[in-house]
């Protein structure tokens, strides 16, 4: 008798079939996940609470730390003047996370932006 494929597995396979654009926009909706939980959370200062608003922020971090290192590689496809927007938006994005309080409601709604924008024509 087959083994059974365990859950982790098949959803990695199911991931590893979707278009590049969906899978992005699918990290941009994970990300925002933990950004809502944080901000219900209301960016709780101690404990499990500010341990999980911190991993959101540094999730969100990285993630626009690898879209702008995407965006700024010479081989991109996209256009330049739109990856120069994406960028400018990171950048905000970025400075945004730097405050001692960050908006959270910003972040998830430009990130939501991204997503819906990586999901059109999918």
């Amino acid at each position: 008798m087959m083994p059974h494929p365990s859950p982790a597995h098949a959803y990695r396979a199911a991931r590893a079939a979707m278009p590049p654009r969906v899978q992005e926009a699918d990290v941009f909706r994970r990300v925002n996940g933990a950004l809502r939980a944080a901000l219900v959370t209301n960016g709780g200062r101690g404990g499990e609470a500010g341990l999980r608003a911190v991993r959101a922020l540094a999730d969100n971090r990285r993630l626009w730390l690898a879209v702008e290192g995407v965006l700024l590689d010479p081989t991109n496809a996209l256009p330049p003047p739109l990856r120069a927007s994406i960028i400018s938006v990171g950048r905000s994005v970025l400075r945004e996370m730097e405050k001692p309080e960050p908006d959270l409601d910003f972040l998830i709604e430009v990130n939501e932006s991204m997503a819906a924008g990586l999901s059109m024509n999918n």
